[in-house]
């Protein structure tokens, strides 16, 4: 089971971006889903999105259009790109990775990292 550490959150303005990465500790090639989730205080973690071996992706409502996930496995990373942050983004983000069932379109994620800060000034 790989390891997942996350960096590149941060402060940042509304309108502003930022990448996030994911560095996994083995191969991340043969791991059928990665994603990213992000938790607000008080809240439930919220998949945020997703991609799969498979060519699958999905992106939360919130988020369409303005984040995009990306897998490295040359370099067994993961990115999240995100683009015209809203204050309602700030939260801290958490890189996944698992196996998914029915033809992927559920995703089974067991392995998660420690997570990075995003905040995002209004």
């Amino acid at each position: 089971q790989v390891q997942l550490v996350e960096s590149g959150g941060g402060l940042v303005q509304a309108g502003g971006s930022l990448r996030l990465s994911c560095a996994a500790s083995g191969s991340i090639s043969s791991v059928d889903a990665v994603g990213w989730y992000r938790e607000v205080p008080g809240s439930q973690r919220e998949l945020l999105a997703a991609s799969t071996t498979s060519g699958i992706t999905y992106y939360e409502d919130s988020v369409k259009g303005r984040f995009t996930i990306s897998r490295d496995t040359d370099a067994n990373m993961v990115y999240l790109q995100m683009n015209s942050l809203k204050a309602e983004d700030t939260a801290v983000y958490y890189c996944a990775a698992g196996p998914c069932s029915m033809q992927c379109q559920v995703y089974n994620f067991d392995t998660f990292g420690q997570g990075t800060q995003v905040t995002v000034s209004s």
